[in-house]
């Protein structure tokens, strides 16, 4: 017997976009602990640093659902470079190169951007621009 879970589907939405943010937020909080200080493990620290403000305040506004198309766009494109930038040159595959998190998410995140915040979201009772 097969069961109709369409009815759920802006449910599994919500929760996609808030599970994804609180992950992104929780690297940007690693990264921003070792910026405020601990240093940082990885080289160039100016460039992990950054984008340890980026996944911070940009998976704090995707687990909201605040200007979710504009960071997760952002995100997106952070996670993209990410995986060209550290992983690829490792090796041509994800799961050769350890970047399977880096391309998930940002095919998550390009998901969201296309998709919008969805319910449970502050865009959803308080759309920006003041539509109601």
């Amino acid at each position: 017997m097969q069961t109709d879970l369409s009815g759920h589907r802006e449910t599994a939405h919500a929760l996609l976009r808030m599970v994804a943010g609180f992950g992104f937020l929780c690297h940007g909080v690693v990264a921003v602990y070792f910026l405020l200080g601990e240093g940082t493990p990885y080289s160039p620290a100016w460039l992990y640093n950054t984008a340890g403000i980026v996944e911070f305040v940009t998976g704090a506004l995707i687990l909201a659902g605040y200007r979710t198309r504009l960071a997760a766009f952002l995100a997106s494109g952070q996670m993209a470079v990410a995986y060209f930038y550290r992983h690829q040159p490792e090796g041509l595959l994800p799961i050769q190169n350890d970047g399977e998190l880096a391309a998930l998410y940002c095919f998550v995140f390009l998901f969201l951007a296309t998709a919008g915040p969805g319910k449970w979201s502050v865009e959803a009772c308080c759309p920006p621009g003041g539509r109601a």
